[in-house]
């Protein structure tokens, strides 16, 4: 079995419907969601605020391999088109895969182009950080330490305060 943490995010369209179109996507993989959170734009501030959540996912077959391949079908699915030339450009919908454990608990280390394991800027994104906080309180990012020290080191004290919870947006039903 793999788990996995899962950062979403959506700045263009029906953001809100894209995120819940990444959880959907996702199905019974799915172990928990985190709230939602607006947050202003990271290494390219010319566009529209973001709505970003974290995801907490599971799969007794899955390897790394196949979370980056559903969060490209997901990101896929929503209309998303990379622009070659601006990297931190808008989007309807990024998923990143931040991190992976296999199924004995170990976090797994990969420096592949297309996977790095964990992610090698999860730790300096607030983004990223604040909501894995809400489904994982005591949660580590391997190889950098605690979720809340890291979101309360500098320079990310100040970005955590730009964050904006949205409890009035719900990525999953009560039903």
């Amino acid at each position: 079995m793999t788990r996995a943490v899962l950062s979403i995010g959506s700045n263009l369209g029906d953001r809100l419907g894209h995120l819940r179109g990444a959880v959907a996507a996702l199905g019974d993989r799915v172990l928990v969601v985190s709230g939602v959170y607006e947050t202003p734009p990271w290494g390219d501030a010319d566009q529209p605020a973001y709505l970003n959540a974290a995801v907490m996912v599971a799969d007794p077959a899955a390897a790394p391999e196949d979370w980056l391949a559903r969060a490209r079908a997901a990101e896929a699915a929503a209309g998303r088109d990379r622009d070659p030339g601006r990297r931190y450009g808008p989007r309807t919908l990024d998923v990143d895969v931040i991190a992976v454990w296999d199924d004995a608990g170990e976090p797994v280390l990969r420096d592949d182009p297309e996977l790095i394991l964990p992610h090698p800027r999860a730790h300096l994104r607030a983004f990223v950080l604040r909501p894995w906080i809400d489904i994982e309180p005591h949660g580590r990012l391997p190889g950098h330490g605690w979720l809340t020290d890291l979101l309360n080191a500098e320079p990310l004290a100040g970005d955590a305060l730009e964050l904006s919870p949205r409890p009035d947006l719900a990525l999953e039903s009560d039903t």
